[in-house]
Formats: structure tokens, C-alpha cells, sequence
């Protein structure tokens, strides 16, 4: 039968700084010498979470770009595409003939 498994200080603060750090449950349990699976719900009951991943726009992707104005035929294509409304026209008038109809404008 296996010993019981004691949990001190030192090994909690360890598990958890090291989750801090970003490393993964394999890492951690290598490193303390047990199972996945105890290093998991030990890091469950103290609350070890790992950092929230910064999100990155992916490779090639057009993040800078403007976004477009209401109506346009990329947007709109893309929003009617597969449905009854494919293929026909924005049914509204753009947006700066409206603030001009409406004496809006800037």
C-alpha cells in the first residue's frame, strides 16, 4: 500500500508559485515527485490557477485595420451568406446619407 501523501508548506507554496508561473500540471508533478493527478486536485483545493494568456492576433491576420462602415459588401456578404437575403443588396441607405438627410451631419 502506498504511504500517504503529507502536504506541507514548503510544497504548497512551491506547487503554487510554479502554477503562477505558467508551468504545466506534468512539470509540476515531475517536480514534486507525485502524480498528476494529486498535484491537480491539491492545486485545485488552494486555489493555484495559471496566469491568463495576453491574446495575440494570429500571423498574417489584418487586427490593424479600420473596421468597416455598416453595409459594406465584405460585412454584409459574409452576414447574408447561406440565407435568403445572399446575394441582394444592403437594404439601408449608408450611414452619412442618413446624418445628412437628418441635418446630422458634423
Amino acid at each position: 500500500m502506498p504511504e500517504p501523501l503529507i502536504w506541507t508548506e514548503p510544497r504548497d507554496t512551491m506547487l503554487c508559485s510554479q502554477r503562477a508561473l505558467g508551468r504545466s500540471w506534468d512539470a509540476i508533478s515531475a517536480q514534486l515527485g507525485i502524480s498528476r493527478w494529486a498535484a491537480i486536485e491539491r492545486g485545485r483545493v488552494l486555489g493555484a490557477t495559471k496566469p491568463a494568456r495576453t491574446p495575440t492576433a494570429p500571423a498574417g491576420s489584418e487586427a490593424w485595420r479600420e473596421a468597416l462602415p455598416p453595409g459594406h459588401p465584405i460585412s454584409w456578404g459574409a452576414i447574408t451568406a447561406g440565407t435568403l437575403l445572399a446575394g441582394e443588396a444592403y437594404p439601408f441607405p449608408p450611414l452619412d446619407e442618413c446624418e445628412g438627410a437628418l441635418g446630422l451631419a458634423a
